[in-house]
């Protein structure tokens, strides 16, 4: 379960971060994809900028491939505690700047920034330190 959860966060900081950094402009004006227009209705195009969250994502994706082959306890929660870091405000932001989308772009976007939260939450919940029984404390 918990390596699923962390092959998925890895194909969202992929398929973000890959674009970003590969192709800028078109991120810009074509994120998420499939008609959808998310980064183009929030301001003005910055390529320093869109290159820079290319960059984030791709390091998350570095990180959490890691600890997806891994399979370390601490580093499966350091990813998970990183992936929270970063997708709580990241949400947190896009929550308060949807007047501009429709109800469908308003959903989906809910859903993948509020799924990124809800697998990274997980992660870390799974693979939170247990306790030693009584009997196993020296």
């Amino acid at each position: 379960m918990t390596r699923a959860a962390l092959w998925v966060l890895c194909a969202a900081a992929a398929y973000v971060g890959g674009w970003a950094m590969l192709a800028p402009r078109s991120f810009y004006s074509g994120f998420p994809g499939l008609g959808h227009h998310w980064i183009d209705a929030d301001g003005a195009y910055n390529e320093h900028l869109i290159r820079d969250v290319g960059s984030l994502y791709l390091a998350l994706l570095v990180l959490t491939a890691t600890a997806a082959w891994r399979m370390e306890p601490r580093l499966v929660r350091v990813a998970g505690v990183v992936w929270l870091v970063f997708g709580i405000p990241h949400l947190g932001y896009h929550a308060l700047h949807l007047q501009q989308f429709g109800a469908a772009d308003i959903a989906l976007n809910a859903l993948s920034l509020g799924g990124i939260v809800v697998l990274a939450a997980g992660v870390c919940v799974l693979n939170r330190p247990r306790a030693q029984a009584s009997h196993d404390r020296p």
